[in-house]
């Protein structure tokens, strides 16, 4: 990978066996990616990312105005989602193993007395990995029969520069743990997004055409997973 500055903007430059441009800007900061063919020279592609610099503004500023969560504490009556809905979290300390149980309007918390922040998070991760595996099962089933397409490995895991990734040589995907967080639909759109790539690797045209037919409200549901609260953390690449 290279970069050639725009001002005092740098863009991430990967030449690959592809026949077009793309070109990315990713949350939450607004990092530009531009993925070009092997044999473009770099003035062509400084061209390219020129013409394109008002559209890559706008984008960085829509990520950077993002709403953020509140950072969690794992206390008492804290906000916490799932599927787009609101709980609220309940701890309770007693002697028997820790789990997290889903009850009415609370997400409740069981630990053992003295039971620290750390493992408190660790517990509340693995139950939003948990969840979203639950869910991912029957969107496969789905899918894979509508597209014609087999997954074979699907990867729940923390994601901190995108919603999810696709594998199409080993057909395997990953999903970010985030998404058991935001509505359902947010979920289907970012499954089909990527079993699409099964069938067409790149970004392309036919690809796009592809995702189009097969779920003719895509962007929607794109625009409404990128308005809602990301992690407060600072996401690194």
């Amino acid at each position: 990978m290279v970069q050639v500055q725009l001002g005092n903007m740098a863009v991430d430059v990967v030449l690959k066996d592809i026949k077009n441009v793309h070109l990315s800007v990713y949350p939450p900061t607004g990092r530009v990616r531009i993925a070009a063919p092997a044999r473009m020279n770099l003035d062509t592609i400084r061209i390219f990312a020129i013409s394109k610099l008002d559209w890559i503004k706008r984008q960085q500023k829509k990520l950077r105005e993002q709403e953020r969560e509140t950072p969690h504490e794992y206390l008492n009556r804290e906000s916490h989602y799932l599927w787009g809905r609101r709980y609220l979290l309940a701890v309770r300390e007693d002697n028997e193993g820790p789990f997290v149980q889903l009850k009415h309007n609370n997400i409740t918390l069981h630990i053992r007395p003295g039971t620290d922040h750390i493992k408190r998070q660790a517990l509340v991760e693995e139950w939003y990995r948990e969840q979203l595996k639950k869910a991912v099962l029957p969107l496969l089933a789905k899918w894979e029969q509508v597209m014609g397409v087999t997954v074979n490995r699907v990867f729940v895991q923390r994601m901190k520069t995108k919603w999810g990734s696709c594998n199409s040589t080993a057909r395997h995907i990953r999903l970010n743990a985030e998404l058991a967080k935001k509505p359902p639909e947010c979920l289907e759109y970012i499954v089909v997004h990527e079993m699409a790539h099964l069938i067409e690797p790149t970004h392309s045209h036919r690809f796009i055409a592809l995702v189009n037919r097969l779920m003719p409200k895509w962007q929607y549901y794109r625009d409404m997973l990128n308005r809602l609260p990301v992690r407060h953390e600072k996401w690194e690449y």
